[in-house]
C-alpha cells in the first residue's frame, strides 16, 4: 500500500517523510559519539592494565622512530629482552632541565652479557659476536670527548645496555652517565606508533 494519501478534491498529499529520517542526522551522531566513548574507554583500559601512551621527544632513534611520534609501551608484566625498543626513565639523565623526560633506545645486551663498541669496525658486539643491525641510521663514528666512553662492559645482573638507533646522534648507555640500566627505570617496551596515521604499526 502507497504511503500517499488522496485528498477528496483529487489533488496528492506530499509524500510524508518519516520521522527518524528527520532526525537521522541525530541518530548518526549519537552513534559516532557513542563508538568514539567506547574507544576512549577501551584505550584507558589499555593505558592503565597493559601499558601506557608516550611521546617521542628527539631524533636518537631514527630511523625506526621519530620525533613526535605517539608510542604505545607495554608495562605489565614486561621484562627487556635483547633486541627490543624500550622506555626509560634514569634519575639525572639526561641532564636537567631534561632529566624528568623519558628516553627510548633499544636494549643490546641484558645482565650477564658482556658489550664492545667498536667504532674501527663500526659493529657492537655482544659475548664477541658482531651483532646484525639492519636498524641503524649510518656507520658510527667516535664522538671523541663527549663522555662517551662506556664501551667495554659486562652488564650487571638486574639491568641492561641500551643504544640508540641513530648512533652519531645519541646519548646512551656509551655516556658515562647513563651506563648500564637498572631494569626497575624502564616503563615499558614499545609496542606500536599509533600517531601520525602515516606511521602506524608495530616497531621491530
Amino acid at each position: 500500500m502507497s504511503d500517499e494519501t488522496v485528498l477528496s478534491g483529487g489533488a496528492q498529499e506530499p509524500k510524508k517523510v518519516p520521522d527518524q529520517e528527520r532526525g537521522s542526522y541525530k541518530l548518526d551522531l549519537y552513534y559516532w559519539t557513542q563508538a568514539l566513548v567506547m574507544v576512549l574507554i577501551g584505550l584507558i583500559l589499555v593505558c592503565t592494565l597493559v601499558g601506557r601512551v608516550i611521546g617521542v621527544v628527539g631524533s636518537s632513534m631514527v630511523p625506526t622512530l621519530h620525533d613526535g611520534d605517539l608510542l604505545l609501551l607495554q608495562s605489565l608484566g614486561y621484562t627487556p629482552k635483547q633486541g627490543d625498543v624500550v622506555v626509560l626513565r634514569k634519575p639525572g639523565f639526561p641532564p636537567p632541565p631534561q632529566d624528568t623526560a623519558p628516553i627510548v633506545k633499544r636494549v643490546i645486551a641484558v645482565g650477564g652479557q658482556h658489550v664492545q663498541v667498536d667504532y674501527s669496525t663500526s659493529s657492537v658486539y655482544v659475548d664477541g659476536v658482531a651483532l646484525d643491525e639492519p636498524y641503524i641510521n649510518e656507520i658510527m663514528v667516535d664522538r671523541y670527548g663527549l663522555e662517551m666512553n662506556v664501551l667495554d662492559v659486562t652488564v650487571p645482573e638486574g639491568s641492561i645496555y641500551v643504544l640508540g638507533d641513530n648512533r652519531n646522534n645519541s646519548s646512551d648507555s656509551r655516556h658515562e652517565a647513563l651506563g648500564t640500566v637498572d631494569r626497575r627505570y624502564v616503563l615499558g617496551r614499545v609496542v606500536c606508533v599509533m600517531l601520525p596515521f602515516s606511521d602506524f604499526g608495530p616497531v621491530d
